[in-house]
C-alpha cells in the first residue's frame, strides 16, 4: 500500500493525488499551478515552469526529501520551442550533480487551459 502525502498544495479536482509514497519512494506531478488557489498561472513558459518546478520543491519536501532525491523526471510540454526556456529554469532548480535522468515530451494538449507544461518526477527519500 501507499501513503498519500499532503503537500500543502491546492488538491486536484480530478480523482488523483498529487504526491505518494510507498517505503523509500515518492511519486509526484506537478503543473504551473498557484499552490493556494489552484488555479493556472498565466505566463510565458519559464514562469509556468519556475512555478511547476517551485511546487515540485514544495511536494518533495513534504514527502521528507529534497530536489536531490529525485532520479527520475519527465516533462510534458504542448510546444517544442517552449524547450530551451524550460532548460534555463529547469538547470536553476537542478544545479547540482548527479542530475536526475529525464525525458522531454511534446503533447498536442494538457487538460487545464492555458497550461504549457506538467512535470511528474520520481524520487527516492530516507
Amino acid at each position: 500500500m501507499f501513503e498519500v502525502i499532503d503537500t500543502g498544495i491546492a488538491p486536484s479536482s480530478g480523482p488523483i493525488n498529487d504526491c505518494v509514497r510507498a517505503g523509500q519512494h515518492v511519486w509526484l506531478v506537478v503543473v504551473a499551478e498557484d499552490p493556494k488557489t489552484g488555479a493556472i498561472v498565466d505566463g510565458d513558459i519559464e514562469a509556468q515552469t519556475h512555478q511547476a518546478l517551485s511546487n515540485l520543491k514544495q511536494a518533495i519536501t513534504a514527502a521528507g526529501g529534497a530536489l536531490t532525491n529525485i532520479v527520475q523526471v519527465q516533462i510534458f510540454l504542448i510546444d517544442s520551442a517552449d524547450a530551451p526556456g524550460m532548460n534555463r529554469v529547469y538547470a536553476q532548480f537542478f544545479d547540482t550533480k548527479p542530475y536526475p535522468i529525464r525525458a522531454t515530451v511534446v503533447v498536442k494538449e494538457l487538460l487545464a487551459k492555458g497550461l504549457r507544461i506538467e512535470i511528474t518526477a520520481t524520487a527516492v527519500v530516507g
